[in-house]
């Protein structure tokens, strides 16, 4: 009896923090996985997962990525917190996005692809802050951008995977959240100071952070590859936001037990040191995960405390 081959999965992003983990829970479920990458002599063989070439500088892609790909995960971006926004760090922020999804696309038509699915990143960052300090609903899918440069960056994002949908191809994106992870993102920069002794609270803290676990993140990605009933935008956030306050106190009751100093850090201190990115650190934005509930996926990790409790667990 002939064996039945899995579907073969294209990772934009593959070697980042989320791409990693979905790779490999991916090839657990014994999808094949091409990971695209500048440098395909630098990574490391494994079953299962194929390196194929691309370099956005020179508008290069192996043309055999696209073709051989029956669904595509577009991760691929800068990080929009690795440093201070100077208009030249936020130009590369913009074109590290749609850049690489104006390449995936040009592949697509140039090739007779069997792609069926295309599931893109996008960021709560669409939003805009919560209108009161207490919003008990959240902000839903049909709403428009939010004026600023992470609004705008959110709808030039989505604008670029646009043409996937044209050319009939099911696009599903996900609006994702503050990533709970142990390897980097918000969960590191919270820990650094906690080394001390000291939890770091941002301006007041009462902020409302939208956040969701990474393997739950990871899941809803397969979650969209497999559900054909999925299109357009979803919020990729746990059903249970937290301010900046209890984030930070949680883990510092995890980590240290009661022996740790609580300190804000004020606004202006934080403006002085990121500039123009202050105003997403200070931004309370309480985001809707009804839509992808409503579809039909279920969270693992639903609620903060339990959350922070399987990272720990982890290391």
């Amino acid at each position: 009896m002939e064996k039945l081959s899995m579907p073969t999965v294209l990772i934009t992003g593959g070697t980042g923090t989320v791409g990693k983990r979905l790779t490999t829970m991916l090839v657990a479920k014994g999808y094949q996985v091409i990971v695209l990458t500048r440098n395909v002599a630098a990574q490391k063989p494994r079953t299962g997962v194929s390196y194929k070439e691309w370099n956005l500088e020179t508008g290069y892609i192996d043309p055999s990525a696209v073709a051989e790909a029956d669904h595509i995960i577009h991760l691929a971006g800068a990080g929009v917190a690795d440093s201070k926004w100077t208009e030249k760090r936020k130009a590369e922020i913009v074109k590290s996005r749609t850049e690489s999804s104006a390449l995936l696309v040009k592949a697509a038509r140039q090739s007779s692809s069997r792609l069926k699915t295309v599931v893109s990143a996008s960021a709560i960052g669409w939003y805009a802050a919560d209108k009161q300090r207490v919003q008990t609903e959240g902000f839903e899918e049909n709403l428009p951008p939010a004026p600023g440069f992470l609004g705008e960056t959110c709808k030039l994002w989505e604008e670029s995977v646009a043409p996937f949908a044209e050319m009939g191809k099911r696009l599903v994106i996900l609006r994702t959240g503050l990533v709970l992870s142990n390897d980097g993102g918000v969960i590191a920069e919270f820990k650094k100071p906690l080394k001390f002794g000291i939890a770091t609270i941002m301006g007041s803290g009462e902020q409302v952070m939208s956040w969701i676990h990474i393997g739950d993140l990871c899941r809803m990605y397969i979650y969209a590859l497999e559900n054909e009933q999925l299109a357009g935008p979803y919020n990729a956030v746990a059903p249970s936001p937290a301010s900046s306050k209890a984030v930070v106190l949680a883990l510092a009751k995890q980590l240290r037990n009661k022996s740790f100093i609580a300190v804000h850090v004020p606004a202006f201190v934080l403006k002085a040191m990121l500039g123009e990115m202050s105003i997403e650190v200070l931004k309370s934005a309480t985001i809707s995960a009804a839509k992808i509930k409503a579809a039909g996926f279920l969270f693992l990790y639903p609620s903060l405390v339990p959350a922070l409790e399987e990272l720990d667990s982890e290391e």
